[in-house]
């Protein structure tokens, strides 16, 4: 798939400002006042920045609004839907922690609930593709939703819980990678399956559909060199996940370790969420002889 600089945004933004709201909603850490207006502040940033950089890879962005009108069966409507409760809830708890300098904790839980749904319906997106083998598999949504709880528990200062979190995302990343990398075979996707014409024979196209290149092309087809794909994995697990945990587990780590192992970790998520676009292989290469 074509790895949209717009999308990764969305992602990994989105990712750690809803993870940061799931935090805040439950009082980890429970702030009051000017400090509670600049960590919701960042929380907000982050997740509707991430939000509006999705919509700059809609054909139509005008139509946005429009993907509110299909929450029965779509991912995307249900991701909208959480969205929007999210950040009103969370909203509600903000004023009243900043304003009145009280928190109310069912209001917190409730917007933690809806922004970790909000992250869920992200990554089931991507997860109910069945043309895409790699993203249609089970560690998918636990990658996702994973990555977005320790990047929120790092921006929300809670050391132990990120330190925790960061192992297990990571562990779930190469699990993710290894899963996926057996996926497009594991579920038997070939030339003959796509064309429906079973298996008389070894099943090659004659000819090219197209002499040149086209929207499929440009969007489902992408391929990264398993060389260059390596070295990626290796600087994400490194900046997303080891770089950081070994920088919060310094002993008397302060603010300049923790906003360092922040930049690293997003650094790392910008890297790993590339090749989550980069290496998915959606089944339409087959018409064209290319996988990826």
């Amino acid at each position: 798939m074509h790895p949209a600089p717009s999308v990764i945004l969305f992602t990994v933004l989105s990712g750690l400002g809803f993870g940061l709201l799931v935090f805040l909603g439950i009082g980890e850490p429970e702030v009051t006042g000017w400090t509670a207006f600049w960590f919701f502040l960042i929380a907000y940033a982050l997740a509707v920045g991430g939000l509006v950089a999705s919509t700059f890879h809609l054909g139509h962005p005008e139509r946005a609004l429009k993907a509110f009108s299909q929450w029965r069966s779509s991912w995307l409507s249900r991701e909208a839907w959480a969205a929007v409760a999210a950040l009103v809830v969370m909203g509600l708890h903000a004023a009243a922690a900043v304003f009145l300098g009280v928190t109310f904790t069912p209001l917190g839980w409730l917007g933690a609930a809806l922004s970790l749904a909000t992250v869920l319906a992200t990554a089931m997106i991507y997860t109910q593709i069945r043309a895409v083998p790699r993203w249609n598999q089970v560690l998918t949504p636990l990658h996702l939703v994973s990555a977005s709880l320790a990047g929120g528990a790092l921006l929300a200062g809670q050391i132990t819980p990120a330190s925790v979190l960061l192992l297990v995302a990571g562990l779930i990343q190469v699990g993710h990678w290894k899963v996926g990398d057996a996926r497009f075979a594991e579920v038997g996707q070939s030339l003959a399956s796509a064309t429906g014409l079973g298996a008389p024979g070894r099943i090659r196209a004659f000819a090219p559909p197209h002499t040149g290149t086209n929207y499929l092309l440009r969007e489902m087809v992408h391929r990264v060199g398993r060389k260059h794909a390596r070295k990626l994995r290796a600087l994400a697990l490194t900046f997303g996940y080891a770089l950081p945990l070994g920088l919060i587990l310094v002993p008397g780590a302060g603010h300049l370790l923790g906003g360092l192992a922040v930049l690293s970790h997003v650094a790392g998520m910008l890297a790993s969420r590339w090749l989550f676009f980069a290496e998915a292989e959606h089944v339409v290469g087959l018409y064209y002889g290319a996988r990826g």
